[in-house]
């Protein structure tokens, strides 16, 4: 797990300023750094390691190929890099290995096979970029599921590439405008989607692709379309067209057990320490339980608990941990701990991100990185085997709007969202009118775009932007609980819950691995038939059956709850005066973002303890608290004494 970053341009002086990047994205990998140039070609590359894998300078990036033509740096780990080894030696193409990381064994499947059939090959989650010196050109790549992060774009007439946002903002010309494109993108869903970013030019590689930069390109600053070669949504529809026959339930849960099992074993190879994150619910318990299953000594395991009742998990992790006998640790949290966390989200999520559960997550990697250096997650479960709770309320809202005909649901739809205006309080304003807009939706994928949205008409809010399409207007086939989960697997999944999770890891230098998204888990569970996943209007069926083999059913069959704050509280209360200045009619006004009378008028309504519009303000709050430490066209200063890396001549 690392960072990564790079320029191809004319830009001088490209060391000293991939010098400040490096120290920007230093908790990305705190443990070597490194920098390789190419004057005569324009390139360089930086890289920040956090050593998982071969924790000697054998495994030090940037990394230059045997043959010498390929340099490549890299961010993340390749599971199966030691089956990988194995195939090439089998072939003889493999070269005289320096060490046993990872990164080495990828640079050589790159060399003997090419970029396409080496993504097919990898299991894993990375971000690279490789240069190669005979073409002169420039590849980037994204692991299937969207785990680890890369953006791309164009500054100063300069190809520019990172980890993070922050590793760019000492480029000359970087960051001079928001797109407010984006904008409206996270004003609906609390987060940017890819391929969009918040800064104009920039753009964010999606999940499963790869592509390549000539010197044409370079020269017309042209953006060329990214190659797919892995599709969440195509290994989805796969799987519904070929689903798989199992004589009982047994033999099914037997089937999940296994695969799953091995990419749990898969993702507990490292040379440094590894535990896991325990919320006591069916996903990260039944990772757990697949953890201690395989080793020989107890599992070191994380949960923090708060003081608030209805937001306390805690003790139900404990239960789960004393059952299996993991090495346990908890954290009871205040307010104050969790408060005190806001004012540094600017920074760790490096562009707007709304989720509010970024608080608690900020908070439990932190406690885990003291113990150890790796940790493995439960995310993915919901999207995978039909999870959330809201999946059942909108597959019967669906089936209810479906038996209104079509001509009539668009004037009532209108009429029940004018009917928010009426004079009075209340909350069933806000479900007339979420129902009115659902109602003038036309299909499946629309519909639970607008079921999951904030604010539902962003254009209402936000000065100059145009709502970019989404997977949410593709026309979805099979079931509305298939459509949801194929929506939240290239939309929610990668864009919220593993930016949020790798985010607030990376900024302690803690990896984190999540197996349930193992591409091969992804595949076997859209082949599964709809009863394993729901039956009886429980969702994760045939996981729970999983999960009851090592844990008694009693200690974690319970109504779902997120991993939440009560954020509604703290708006009225301890975060009131912070909130007050932000949204500020004035300051909104002379920001020229947002249109400031539906802000205050929610704000208003939220503080009066009327309505309930916290998670509204909060996509809100979190761009003009970006906007007050990221103002638009500041580059971020390189320091005088410049970050000592290693350099390498081309």
């Amino acid at each position: 797990m690392c960072g990564i970053a790079g320029i191809w341009g004319g830009l001088a002086e490209k060391s000293h300023v991939l010098a400040e990047s490096c120290r920007q994205i230093r908790h990305r990998g705190p443990d070597d750094h490194g920098l390789w140039e190419d004057a005569g070609a324009g390139i360089a590359l930086a890289h920040v390691r956090l050593a998982i894998l071969d924790l000697s300078q054998a495994g030090h990036q940037p990394m230059i190929s045997a043959c010498q033509r390929y340099v490549l740096v890299l961010n993340g780990e390749i599971y199966n890099h030691l089956a990988l080894r194995a195939q090439l030696e089998a072939s003889g193409a493999a070269p005289a290995w320096r060490g046993h990381s990872d990164t080495e064994t990828v640079l050589a499947c790159l060399v003997a096979w090419g970029m396409d059939r080496t993504l097919q090959a990898c299991v894993g989650m990375y971000a690279f970029a490789l240069w190669d010196r005979q073409t002169r050109s420039l590849s980037l790549a994204r692991d299937r599921m969207g785990e680890k992060p890369l953006y791309y774009g164009y500054a100063g007439g300069n190809l520019v590439f990172a980890s993070e946002l922050k590793a760019l903002r000492p480029v000359p010309g970087f960051g001079q405008t928001v797109d407010r494109d984006a904008l409206m993108l996270l004003m609906r869903h609390n987060y940017i989607p890819a391929p969009w970013c918040i800064y104009e030019g920039m753009a964010k590689l999606p999940p499963g692709t790869w592509l390549t930069f000539s010197e044409n390109d370079l020269l017309h600053a042209t953006m060329p379309e990214p190659a797919v070669y892995w599709s969440a949504m195509a290994a989805a529809q796969a799987g519904e067209q070929s689903p798989l026959s199992f004589a009982h339930d047994a033999a099914a849960a037997d089937a999940l057990e296994q695969i799953l099992s091995q990419a749990v074993s898969g993702q507990m190879l490292a040379d440094v320490k590894l535990g896991a994150f325990l919320s006591g619910g069916i996903d990260s318990s039944t990772i757990v339980a697949l953890m201690q299953a395989q080793r020989g000594q107890p599992v070191r395991t994380f949960a923090i608990g708060f003081h608030e009742k209805g937001y306390d998990e805690a003790e139900h992790a404990k239960a789960v941990a004393r059952h299996l006998g993991t090495d346990h640790s908890e954290l009871y949290v205040t307010a104050n701990d969790a408060l005190a966390v806001v004012p540094t989200l600017p920074d760790l999520y490096d562009e707007p991100f709304a989720d509010a559960s970024q608080i608690p997550t900020a908070l439990v990697t932190r406690m885990a990185r003291e113990h150890v250096t790796v940790a493995l997650s439960g995310d993915g479960g919901d999207e995978l085997f039909g999870g959330y709770s809201r999946y059942l309320r909108v597959r019967d809202w669906w089936a209810k709007c479906e038996r209104v005909p079509r001509l009539v649901r668009h004037p009532v739809g209108l009429a029940m969202s004018a009917s928010v205006q009426l004079p009075g309080n209340g909350a069933w304003r806000g479900k007339v009118g979420k129902m009115g807009s659902l109602l003038r939706t036309r299909t499946k994928g629309e519909f639970y775009r607008e079921f999951v949205s904030y604010w539902h008409h962003p254009d209402n809010i936000v000065i100059g932007g145009t709502e970019p399409d989404t997977p949410f207007a593709q026309i979805m086939t099979g079931s509305t609980l298939d459509a949801m989960m194929k929506l939240d697997s290239v939309t929610y999944l990668p864009d919220d819950i593993l930016v949020k999770v790798d985010r607030a890891a990376m900024a302690v230098g803690l990896e984190t691995r999540v197996p349930l998204i193992d591409h091969r888990v992804f595949e076997f569970a859209w082949q599964l038939p709809a009863r394993y996943k729901l039956r009886d209007r429980t969702g994760k069926w045939l996981l729970r059956q999983v999960l009851y083999r090592h844990v008694p059913q009693a200690l974690v069959d319970r109504p779902k709850r997120g991993f939440s704050v009560p954020l509604a509280a703290w708006l009225r209360g301890p975060l009131r005066e912070w909130a007050d200045a932000l949204l500020d009619p004035a300051l909104l006004r002379n920001q020229g973002y947002f249109k400031p009378e539906p802000i205050v008028q929610k704000w208003r309504e939220h503080r009066s303890g009327q309505r309930n519009w916290s998670s509204h303000l909060w996509g809100v709050l979190m761009m003009q608290a970006w906007l007050e430490r990221h103002p638009p066209g500041e580059a971020t200063t390189a320091h005088d004494a410049p970050l000592t890396v290693r350099r390498e001549a081309a």
